[in-house]
């Protein structure tokens, strides 16, 4: 009965193999490309009947029918939407569209395809949620669906996909709650649920997953605390639980639970109480990330016995007393040779920087201990952690020359900032604001060109800013706010050409604010609390990214500008400087008053000089009218006794020749003188019987010429 069963059995395959031929597969695959997107059909070229169809662009057939058994399209860019005439692909086994642009909806006809065991559609854009036809699919064991636009639920249908092995749907717009028939799934090894919008807790039956050794959960919108059901998973490698709102304390036995883990991801959750004191027995743990917790108490330095770990983080929590002791983890951590990063920042944890830091891996890259109470100076052998990248945290800085990124802001350090600091040529991120470090600004920083932050704001930094940090032109962020700096600012600022922040406020910097028309990219510009000086630059306004200028409490003088960004009140800020005036009225300045003289000034003057000249015009004008009045006086009165004496000399001119007046003046002799003057000799003469004087010219008018 059994050998007929499966004779039957064999017959119907080979019936339905024969009547659903080749052909049939064509026409399925033909229509699928008749629905991609004309711009990349080209890609299926070899999609045609001069094509045997086991060749055709990612299509491979089945050796004893032929049949088109899978369809691997990943990465080829391909658009336009999913035709439903896959699911007349009926003896397909794997599916994969990954990696292209395909949009509108999953076709419910894939839930045909009872032989697929394969099936990703990742990275499209495929929308409105997962069809249940689907669920049909009892043979799957790969299921990817991942960084899409899905909606809808998880239905509790996909319970009967018990033979999925690898289940990914992260990364779309899945909501509700997780059903409670995912512990069907009893074959799990890797699942995701990964940045979705599922909500509630965590259902009991996930406890059932035993074979599992990855879950992702992370980005969701959970609640309550941290799933009791996980700790039956001891099969785990990888937990990745980050962001999932999760809350309350985690067990202190944990470490035991979950021995295998080899990656922790918990954090951004609200976990509160101590760290479990068994996590460091977890004697394969590579990454442990808690940050952005509320955990309080201190750091094992038991995690010195992980000799895998790589990874250590529990920045952003509670955790130190504020008090020496809090760093001796530190120490410990020194046995971890593969150690890579470790960011304990943003705490309470207190006391002086441990001598064996220095000691740390050599392969170690990152260490942040950013905003705690750390004091004391950082211990000269620092150098030797050659592989630093990156320093959140001054001696011997300098040998590590790959550093990129340096933070050691937000402590209490003291002392001064190593000039050997200009050795680390690649550094981008310099940030050493919020510590007591003192003495001046290294020369030797302003020739690190790759920087593009540079951030010693409240310091007790003095001296002036370098001349050369114009040489800084890749430079996005100055600050050096809060210290006790003083001079004038160097005139090369206007040569960090990227920068779009500057910081400058509360120090004693002087003079007039440099050229710096050409930072058109700034942002935001804090100059308050100086003693600068001079106008207000009127191309300002024109500083189109412009968001925030603050010039308060200097001693600025002169006329506001009105125009561009001095229009807007909101962000800038002009208080407390006495001699600025004008501008628009909601800056609350005092009209011009003390401009406006100077300005008439100007006008009086030239006023003063038109009303001089004709001043001066009409009196030479008056005096030379005086003069000529007094020589036309004179020159009448001239006339006048000219005219007389004519007459005189004409009368006796027409009766008397000359050498008649000549013999009665007996040759104008000396003894019939009279007398003599400057305007001339008079004679007597005795003419016709009758005594007559006459006068003789010295000098004869042209009158008488």
């Amino acid at each position: 009965m059994k050998v007929f069963n499966l004779l039957a059995l064999s017959t119907l395959m080979l019936l339905e193999a024969y009547r659903f031929t080749d052909e049939t597969d064509r026409q399925a695959l033909l229509e699928f490309k008749s629905q991609v997107s004309e711009g990349r059909r080209d890609v299926l070229s070899s999609w045609n009947n001069s094509f045997p169809l086991c060749r055709w662009k990612g299509v491979r057939c089945g050796r004893k029918h032929k049949r088109v058994t899978l369809m691997d399209l990943n990465g080829l860019q391909l658009g336009g939407v999913i035709s439903p005439s896959i699911g007349n692909l009926s003896f397909l086994i794997s599916l994969n569209l990954s990696d292209n642009s395909f949009g509108g909806t999953i076709p419910r006809e894939v839930g045909n395809l009872f032989r697929l065991e394969h099936l990703d559609m990742s990275f499209n854009f495929l929308k409105e949620g997962i069809p249940i036809s689907l669920y049909n699919c009892s043979r799957l064991a790969e299921f990817y669906l991942f960084s899409n636009h899905l909606g809808g639920g998880v239905p509790s249908e996909i319970g009967s996909l018990t033979k999925l092995v690898e289940l990914d749907l992260g990364q779309n717009d899945l909501k509700g709650k997780l059903p409670a028939s995912l512990g069907n799934l009893t074959s799990l090894m890797e699942v995701s649920f990964t940045t979705n919008n599922i909500e509630g807790e965590i259902p009991n039956d996930i406890g059932r997953l035993t074979q599992i050794v990855a879950l992702q959960l992370s980005a969701n919108k959970f609640s309550g605390v941290f799933p009791p059901s996980i700790y039956n998973l001891s099969t785990l490698l990888f937990l990745n639980i980050f962001g999932c709102g999760f809350s309350g304390s985690l067990r202190p036995d944990f470490g035991n639970l979950l021995p295998n883990l080899e990656h922790i991801y918990m954090g951004g959750n609200y976990f509160t109480g101590a760290i479990p004191i068994t996590l460091p027995i977890i004697s394969n743990l590579q990454v442990l990330g808690m940050e952005d917790n509320n955990l309080r108490g201190s750091i094992p330095p038991s995690f010195g016995q992980v000799p895998n770990l790589q990874s250590l983080n529990f920045r952003a929590n509670q955790l130190g007393s504020r008090s020496f002791g809090d760093l001796d983890f530190l120490g410990a951590l020194t046995n971890c040779s593969q150690l890579q990063v470790v960011d304990v920042g943003e705490n309470w944890l207190g006391g002086d920087l441990p001598n064996s830091i220095a000691n740390l891996s050599r392969n170690l890259m990152y260490l942040s201990l950013q905003t705690n109470f750390i004091s004391g100076s950082i211990p000269h052998d620092i150098g030797n952690l050659i592989s630093l990248q990156s320093l959140r945290l001054n001696q011997n800085l300098g040998n590590i020359t790959r550093l990129v990124y340096l933070y050691f802001s937000n402590n209490s350090f003291d002392g001064t900032i190593p000039p050997s600091l200009g050795k680390c040529s690649q550094l981008l991120d310099l940030r050493v604001g919020y510590n007591k470090l003192n003495g001046t600004i290294p020369q030797e920083i302003m020739v690190i060109r790759s920087l593009t932050t540079l951030s010693m704001s409240n310091n007790y930094l003095s001296g002036s800013l370098a001349k050369d940090v114009g040489r800084l032109q890749n430079l996005v962020r100055l600050s050096v706010a809060a210290n006790k700096l003083s001079g004038e600012l160097p005139q090369t600022l206007g040569n960090c050409f990227s920068m779009e922040f500057m910081y400058l406020q509360g120090n004693s910097f002087d003079g007039a604010i440099p050229d710096i028309r050409k930072l058109v990219g700034v942002k935001e510009v804090d100059l308050s609390n100086n003693n600068l000086s001079g106008s207000i630059p009127v191309y300002i306004a024109n500083f189109s990214s412009l968001q925030y200028l603050n010039l308060s409490i200097n001693n600025f003088e002169g006329m506001v500008p009105t125009e561009g960004k001095f229009q807007n009140s909101t962000i800038v800020l002009l208080f407390g400087n006495k001699n600025l005036c004008g501008g628009i009225k909601e800056l609350k300045l005092k009209p011009c008053i003390a401009v406006a003289p100077l300005m008439e000034t100007k006008h009086l003057s030239l006023l003063k000089k038109v009303v001089i000249g004709v001043s001066v015009g009409i009196a030479f004008l008056l005096l030379l009218f005086i003069v000529s009045l007094r020589w036309f006086i004179k020159r009448k009165k001239n006339q006048k006794t000219n005219n007389s004496a004519a007459s005189t000399l004409e009368s006796f001119h027409e009766k008397i020749s000359y050498g008649v007046l000549r013999n009665a003046t007996d040759g104008f002799s000396s003894s019939n003188m009279v007398g003599s003057g400057s305007f001339g000799t008079v004679f007597k003469a005795l003419l016709l019987g009758k005594r007559h004087t006459i006068t003789q010219r010295t000098k004869v008018s042209p009158e008488l010429m």
